[in-house]
């Protein structure tokens, strides 16, 4: 019998966010997959690096992290014929993802080239959008309030009609376009109203107003939230956030 697909969500960065399943699910496994860069530790890697094994076999899923084009579907093809080895040797496969595996997660390009020939099973993981939320002590969304969750990389025209259409939003991938997100927000007389969150859950997160924020670019793992609805204690809620530079 063929091994078992399991895509794990493995949250923001802190090991203690890790569900119990995912945990039961990694210590067991026999093989670990995982993405990481071309240079560098795999972050989804670090984050479980406690509850790996040594006798456990490892395959890192090599990601360039650049910002030129590089054969995205090549990577994932010869990551999967790896795993495919090993779910035809009655091996079951864990492939790590951080946050969750189906919201912006890398593991879902595995899934789709394998899931319709192997039993394959999601674990879903905490998410950094709520993570975020939590430690900066400011709601995402209450009521009947639209929340939109924003790439950075979109141009501008297309994240001010978003913008201006929703209650509530988190802008995800700032990192080199932040000055420029920043400058949009700020015409968009947002600036006030928008709290940056860097690393969260980690030793060296960073939350602050955006305002205070001066670095022309920022982390890959980095975010901006908006509450623009209608509960005024959300409001009060951010003049108490402080900046944990």
């Amino acid at each position: 019998m063929s091994g078992k697909l399991y895509g794990v969500g493995v949250g923001p960065g802190a090991p203690d966010l890790i569900t119990l399943r995912a945990w039961r699910l990694i210590t067991g496994a026999q093989v670990i997959a995982y993405p990481a860069p071309d240079s560098g530790q795999s972050f989804a890697r670090s984050i479980v690096a406690g509850c790996l094994r040594k006798d456990q076999i490892e395959i890192p899923i090599v990601v360039p992290m650049r910002v030129e084009r590089f054969p995205a579907a090549q990577v994932y093809d010869e990551a999967s014929e790896n795993i495919v080895a090993h779910l035809d040797a009655g091996r079951d496969v864990i492939v790590l993802c951080e946050g969750d595996p189906f919201f912006y997660g890398s593991f879902m390009y595995v899934y789709e080239r394998l899931s319709d020939k192997y039993d394959c099973e999601v674990v879903p993981g905490v998410s950094s959008i709520m993570t975020g939320a939590a430690v900066s002590g400011i709601p995402l969304a209450a009521r009947n309030d639209v929340l939109t969750i924003l790439p950075g990389p979109l141009p501008d025209d297309e994240l001010t009609e978003r913008i201006n259409a929703t209650d509530a939003l988190v802008i995800m991938k700032v990192g080199r376009h932040l000055k420029r997100i920043r400058d949009l927000l700020n015409e968009l007389n947002l600036l006030d109203k928008a709290i940056y969150l860097e690393r969260v859950s980690l030793g060296e997160q960073r939350t602050m107003p955006l305002a205070d924020m001066t670095d022309e670019s920022a982390p890959y793992f980095s975010m901006i939230t908006i509450y623009k609805g209608a509960e005024p204690w959300i409001d009060t809620a951010k003049m108490n956030v402080t900046n944990h530079d």
